[in-house]
């Protein structure tokens, strides 16, 4: 039975497992809150029956539908659908092709006002309807398999053609992907037929199941794609919210200036504001009905370069300008009626106003110090940057070098974006609600250098119509540099006074914090409850009340996330970021640092009352970052010990000659002994600046190197619990087993039944089934062999000689022939242990290798269930890589014992060096690719069956 050291490393890692688990729990409710309204829709789908085999053999697996609004799409049913634009929407691992229904619906109902009448913003424009195509993949897990994804990239291919055939000549179509959808539509490329794609929650860089070499491999062509086919690509992602794949995936890598590429998250889609669920990306409405209205734009869209500013448009999170940017001319204060000239120090506020006028801002340059201009706009817009649903107010702001200047120029913003504005007394985001199309605040904000020749600031307020409101300041630009180290944050919050600035807005940098996936900061003010942050304009209701402090965050120029400082609910404020991150080429990407931005238009009294902000790292959330990247590598460094408990056996058999230790003396002895080199070796390899694919894909950061020893434990003590629970169950069915097994028949060579029975298996193999199914039953057959001789043997331990009456006369040679018996008996208890010993360090090794042969395992078996039992599948089907596993169980069934006898040739070299090599692999490169491991523990495998079994399981002796 497991020793004290297993229970207790069995013990820690169960701890550890449960704190991961109720960590990731914490960030999937709490580290970007979900906000989403629900879509409904009508919907109905027509199979293409002409789309079958003559396009593609994959017919009789796939399916082609095409989507209809009940009740709106009956004039494009009517015309045939030449006059709309296709779209093809591709579904993701496990998807289906009815989840196009909630984009689709969006698309008609926004192209319709009404049932069969086209909207006033679509009558007078050359764009038409759209005619939402989904493939069905009858929910296959092209996760896990290389080979799936590349027939459900054939199969879409001919689809395509196929579309574009009942279209005139020249048409183009739009491609949507969802999740691993995405990757079959990035994998269409290069195509002349492809006008645009949007992928959402797709792991463009990084596969979410690194079980298969044939995935890697498509990954890496995908790579040369992204970079260089013309094709604009924008990748929307739902960031933390998302569990089913690390969000820092789904970042396309920064490209060329001649080629369209962005990647949006939800936290910062303007509208949106919210973390998106992997799931629930293509029903949110807030991000549905622009990612529609995107692809009803893009059908009227000729160019890349049009289709570029379609999809910049309509798909912004403010981290550019706008696409379409024309600045108004120049305007002359002389006749202007009536301009309102402000005082110094004096910020303009405006509620609810009701005359069109010029408002003039002193510039006062002090110190030689920039100063900054911060506009903020409700309802209203700057420059068309304003909420879908707007009012008439406008806000032009312009530079001029006097109060009656005449050549007054536009000024260009350095940030224009729209900011969302919390409602007092609810949570942001609202819970299955989210921000509505009318709300926002335009957020303007540019620097004036202090050798500007301009002192004043002319804002134009146009469409005022008594709603909405409009605040502007000009301050000194202050931006607070605190030094805090991450080590320091580790242990509890520091302290950040905020200064009694009087602009708008003030920035933060933390130059010393880690900006990293792995590491989540709580940011935290001195009270919750400001209650003068509700004044100022006090009779506006909770929606259009004033900006109350406003946490921006934005760690790198793709991912921004707010956060409402004058949070009543006592939600924690969560900075976290998706670069760096594990296994990511740092390179390719921007920059990330720890820094945010406080805005507000609230009264000086609010400011007042935000002294502080605490900052310091939150361990429950960093927790649940940690469980969630790092679970291939806890599979792979299970297997690589159980590699190591193998050699420690086999060496201590050398050293015995020939005496195989039991499991529970291997594991014994890695527990108290090689583990504690192996702890501070794997924090010592942490902090060495390996390349990103290699060990923990952290680049040697020193801060995250306890993640090390953190998962040798927890791996360490899985090892520990599956030995466990395999003596368990060996125990449980051990007798049964025997019974219907009956005595085991030794042989001295292979059975020629046995023989056959190999090359059935390896002809299944090479034509039907995957050879993942023969190791399991690989697998099955060792067990019930071991659990067979450990019924057998009952016990690890000797058994006890037995008491006999000594008599009181022995006649001659009795003696020695007792003896003699005596020691044959033990010596074949000896030799049937030992026999055991071997099979049970083999079906611990073959346990653990189990993992990474599963998924395969899973997607064949789902095949068969939804496409039928006739089904091809392009699976693995060669039977050598199952071949060495299939022989050494089988010959461990029945030889006699010794079982694995030592070889001549390890007098030079020990074969036992073989499992400390396959252990090295799956420390080293196990976490990024896991199937390696496979590969060199099959290696292993096949070298241990040519020397230590070779010639004897054709009959030869040992």
């Amino acid at each position: 039975m497991p020793n004290l050291s297993g229970i207790c490393f069995g013990v820690l890692s169960l701890l550890g497992v449960l704190v991961f688990y109720f960590s990731t729990l914490d960030i999937s409710n709490n580290l970007s809150p979900q906000g989403c309204r629900m879509s409904w829709m009508s919907p109905s789908y027509v199979q293409q029956s002409q789309f079958n085999t003559s396009w593609s053999p994959l017919a009789a697996r796939y399916s082609l539908w095409l989507y209809r609004e009940v009740g709106w799409d009956m004039q494009q049913a009517n015309d045939g659908g030449r006059a709309s634009a296709p779209v093809l929407f591709i579904p993701g691992n496990a998807g289906s092709s009815h989840q196009v229904r909630s984009i689709a619906s969006s698309a008609s109902r926004q192209y319709y006002s009404a049932p069969n009448t086209v909207a006033d913003e679509f009558k007078s424009r050359p764009i038409p309807p759209l005619d939402f195509y989904a493939v069905e993949f009858n929910e296959d897990l092209s996760a896990f398999h290389g080979s799936t994804l590349e027939s459900e990239t054939i199969y879409t291919s001919k689809a395509i053609d196929y579309i574009l055939s009942l279209y005139p000549g020249g048409t183009k179509i739009i491609v949507m992907g969802h999740s691993m959808g995405g990757i079959v539509a990035t994998s269409l490329l290069p195509s002349a037929n492809i006008s645009a794609i949007i992928t959402m929650s797709t792991p463009h860089i990084l596969p979410p199941a690194r079980f298969d070499s044939r995935v890697d491999a498509l990954y890496e062509r995908l790579q040369t794609v992204l970079h260089n086919d013309p094709t604009p690509i924008v990748s929307i992602c739902g960031g933390a919210t998302d569990m089913m794949i690390p969000s820092e995936s789904c970042i396309i890598p920064r490209v060329d200036e001649g080629v369209f590429r962005r990647t949006v998250f939800t936290s910062a889609l303007e509208g949106a504001w919210t973390g998106v669920g992997h799931r629930e990306m293509v029903w949110c409405h807030q991000v549905r009905w622009r990612v529609a209205r995107a692809a009803l734009e893009l059908g009227g869209a000729s160019t890349t370069t049009s289709r570029a500013a379609v999809l910049d448009k309509w798909l912004r999170d403010g981290h550019s300008l706008p696409p379409i940017f024309e600045p108004k001319q120049s305007l002359d204060i002389s006749r202007v009626s009536n301009p309102q000239k402000l005082p110094p120090g004096k910020r303009l506020a405006l509620n609810e106003p009701t005359i069109s006028t010029t408002y003039l801002l002193p510039i006062q340059q002090e110190d030689d110090a920039p100063q900054k201009l911060t506009v903020l706009v409700s309802h209203g817009t700057i420059l068309s940057v304003g909420p879908h649903n707007t009012i008439p107010l406008r806000v032009s702001v312009f530079s001029c070098q006097s109060s009656d200047s005449t050549d007054c120029k536009p000024f260009s913003p350095n940030t224009l974006k729209l900011i969302p504005n919390p409602a007092r007394g609810s949570t942001f985001p609202v819970p299955h609600e989210g921000s509505d199309e009318s709300a926002g605040v335009v957020f303007f904000e540019s620097i004036v250098p202090p050798e500007s020749k301009h002192q004043w600031v002319a804002i134009t307020v146009e469409g005022a119509d008594g709603r909405g409101w409009v605040v502007a300041d000009v301050a000194p630009q202050e931006k607070i540099v605190d030094s805090i180290s991450t080590l320091r944050a580790a242990f509890g919050a520091s302290s950040v006074p905020v200064p009694a600035t009087k602009g708008l807005s003030i920035s933060f940098s933390f130059p010393n914090l880690l900006s990293n996936s792995l590491v989540v900061y709580r940011v935290a003010t001195q009270q919750y409850a400001m209650p003068s942050c509700s004044g100022g304009f006090a009779k506006l209701s909770p929606v259009d009340s004033l900006l109350p402090p406003l946490l921006m965050h934005t760690p790198h120029p793709t991912e921004t996330h707010y956060y409402p400082l004058t949070n009543i609910h006592r939600r924690r404020n969560l900075l976290h970021s998706h670069l760096t991150a594990p296994f990511i080429f740092c390179a390719a990407h921007f920059a990330s640092h720890v820094n945010f931005t406080i805005i507000t238009s609230g009264e000086p009294d609010c400011r007042r009352e935000l002294k502080h902000v605490d900052i310091g790292i939150d361990w429950s959330a960093t927790l649940g970052r940690w469980a969630s990247r790092y679970l291939h590598t806890i599979v792979s460094w299970s297997a690589g010990i159980t590699g190591v408990v193998i050699y420690l056996a086999w060496m201590q058999a050398d050293s015995d000659g020939g005496t195989m230790p039991s499991v529970d003396e291997s594991l014994a002895k890695y527990n108290s002994m090689v583990f504690h080199y192996l702890a501070p070796a794997s924090l010592l390899l942490a902090v060495v600046p390996l390349p990103e694919s290699l060990y923990l894909g952290n680049n040697g950061t020193l801060f995250l190197a306890p993640i090390a020893p953190v998962i040798l434990t927890i791996s360490s003590g899985l090892v520990n619990i599956t030995w466990a629970l395999l003596l368990l169950f060996q125990k449980a069915i051990g007798r049964s087993a025997s019974w219907f097994s009956g005595s085991r028949a030794e042989q001295v060579s292979v059975a020629r039944t046995t023989i056959v029975s190999l090359s059935v298996i390896c002809l299944a193999i090479f034509l039907f089934v995957p050879w993942q199914v023969a190791y399991l039953g690989c697998w099955l057959l060792h067990f019930h062999t071991c659990a067979v001789s450990y019924h057998r043997c009952g016990s690890f331990k000797p058994k006890a000689e037995e008491v006999q009456a000594v008599p009181l006369l022995r006649r001659s040679g009795e003696i020695s022939s007792q003896n003699e018996a005596r020691h044959h008996a033990q010596d074949a208890s000896k030799v049937e242990r030992d026999a055991l010993n071997h099979n049970m360090h083999l079906l611990l090794f073959l346990t653990w290798l189990l993992p990474l042969t599963a998924p395969v395992l899973a997607v064949w078996v789902r095949t068969l269930l939804t496409a039928g039992y006739t089904t091809p599948f392009d699976g693995d089907h060669n039977f050598l890589a199952v071949l060495p596993f299939l022989i050494v169980v089988d010959f461990c069934s029945w030889a006699q014992p010794p079982i694995l006898v030592k070889a001549n040739v390890e007098k030079r070299l020990p074969l036992r060096w073989l499992f400390v090599a396959m252990a090295g692999v799956a420390f080293i490169f196990g976490s990024r690719k896991p199937y390696l491991v496979l590969d060199v523990a099959r290696i292993a495998t096949w070298i241990v069956l040519a020397f230590r079994i070779g010639r004897r399981y054709g009959g030869a002796a040992a």
